[in-house]
């Protein structure tokens, strides 16, 4: 793998690119609606995974190829409809099953198709050269932050997982740890975390564990480290509990209503958000089961977006897992929930 991969097969469209704010920006009134907007424009660029980032689903034609051109749509798409911004090479993404050139040239269709500040790349691999080498390559297309898994060929201890960090944070981009030890089998626990965070390796994680209790502890020991929601059907509860940001699946599927959820919950406003989260959580869960890429993809097909197929080993859903996933997107659409 070298980060001067091939091309992706098709160009990207133009460029969706985030507001953003340069030394050469004018002055503004500091108290106005523009400052505001300044202001939150520079706090996206120094923090450029907090919000509504997608785990994006990766498009294939039928010969399961990568669709870059639909790949770029979709992302342009995604920040469109409200969202931040895209993690490529995710889980979502199966980033497993994709050659080392497929890889590189699905971060490079990102960023062209919504500017680099606001993509942050799944830079994980099994040995910590890799994940550097990854992380460099997002560095060169231009993206904001990465993405990481700890050590996940065995399970690692303590000193191998700050090492692992140590090395990939060596490339130059902020990393988010992804803490997810139900596949990793290295759990990221808050102490931990706190450690990466105290020297430097990391500045935010995507918590995964389904243990809420663990966001109090984490502001305890790091409070300047970011948590993130890592997995959609513990939306409402992290954000209640101080989530910075969103690293999503659903919104794949439905992304007006999942912005407006978070929206609504990070701002404490549960007369909106609760109602919002008991109708969507019958898709919202699916995010945590083992078949998730499959059924977001199911749902944007469902929505009329293109879903499609996954590479093997991943199969098709079983009759009564597409018949709950159709029934309960149909469900959402017919409340105005697209």
């Amino acid at each position: 793998m070298t980060a001067s991969a091939s091309a992706p097969d098709s160009p990207a469209p133009d460029s969706v690119t985030p507001d953003s704010v340069t030394p050469d920006s004018p002055a503004v009134d500091s108290t106005g609606p523009a400052a505001t907007a300044s202001a939150t424009a520079t706090a996206a660029a120094q923090r450029p995974w907090r919000g509504v980032l997608v785990a994006t689903a990766l498009p294939l034609r039928e010969d399961l190829s990568v669709d870059h051109d639909r790949y770029a749509e979709h992302c342009a798409w995604l920040v469109a409809n409200g969202c931040d911004g895209v993690v490529p090479n995710g889980s979502l993404g199966e980033y497993q099953v994709l050659t080392p050139e497929e890889r590189a040239a699905v971060v490079r269709t990102a960023v062209a198709a919504i500017g680099g500040a606001r993509v942050m790349p799944g830079v994980a691999a099994y040995g910590s050269a890799e994940a550097r080498r990854w992380a460099e390559q997002a560095a060169e297309a231009g993206c904001g932050a990465v993405m990481l898994l700890p050590p996940n060929a065995y399970r690692a201890d303590e000193r191998a997982v700050v090492a692992h960090y140590a090395e990939v944070a060596g490339a130059g981009l902020p990393v988010v740890a992804y803490n997810n030890p139900i596949d990793t089998k290295v759990d990221l626990v808050p102490e931990l975390l706190a450690r990466l965070h105290g020297e430097g390796h990391v500045q935010g994680v995507k918590e995964f564990s389904g243990d809420v209790r663990r966001a109090y502890r984490i502001a305890e020991l790091a409070p300047e480290l970011d948590l993130l929601v890592g997995a959609d059907d513990v939306l409402l509860e992290l954000a209640v509990a101080g989530a910075k940001g969103w690293v999503a699946g659903y919104p794949n599927a439905l992304p007006r209503a999942s912005v407006e959820l978070y929206r609504a919950a990070v701002a404490g406003d549960l007369t909106t958000a609760l109602p919002l989260y008991r109708r969507l959580h019958p898709l919202l869960r699916w995010d945590s089961r083992v078949e998730f890429v499959q059924a977001i993809k199911l749902s944007m097909d469902v929505v009329g977006r293109h879903g499609g197929r996954c590479r093997p080993p991943r199969v098709p859903l079983a009759p009564e897992q597409e018949a709950a996933v159709r029934a309960a997107t149909e469900k959402a659409v017919a409340a105005g929930l697209t």
